[in-house]
């Protein structure tokens, strides 16, 4: 499969404890916005692919794709019409995290608020659990 990398991702410490969902990731109105727009743009696609790998000083990264289908031990979320696929082996890292979409003058990114990190990199772009 072809890479097709969506965009910058950050990823923050957060000390707040999200409250429990079904979802294993929940998404902010921004989120959600940010990504029925790249969605319209790719309408052969399904949704969006969260994975995880080995990458930069703190260890891990976050990955998101454009995906045609969930994969068989991928967990799916569904909000407000918006499918997001997550990688099995991103699951773990994942649950009680607050996905949002900031964008300012500098910059335009996912941020995972994560209350399950230990530590990030000065930049926000790795991470330890």
């Amino acid at each position: 499969m072809a890479n097709r990398a969506i965009g910058r991702l950050t990823v923050r410490l957060t000390s707040k404890r999200l409250t429990p969902q079904k979802a294993p990731l929940v998404l902010t109105p921004n989120a959600v916005k940010k990504l029925k727009q790249l969605m319209d743009e790719r309408p052969e696609m399904n949704g969006v692919m969260i994975g995880v790998k080995t990458r930069g000083c703190n260890g891990l990264t976050y990955t998101l794709d454009y995906a045609e289908k969930k994969g068989k031990f991928d967990e799916e979320v569904i909000q407000d019409g918006v499918k997001v696929f997550i990688d099995a082996k991103a699951q773990l890292t994942l649950l009680g995290t607050e996905m949002d979409y900031q964008e300012d003058k500098l910059t335009a990114e996912f941020v995972f608020n994560n209350p399950n990190i230990k530590g990030t990199c000065g930049c926000g772009e790795s991470f330890n659990v």
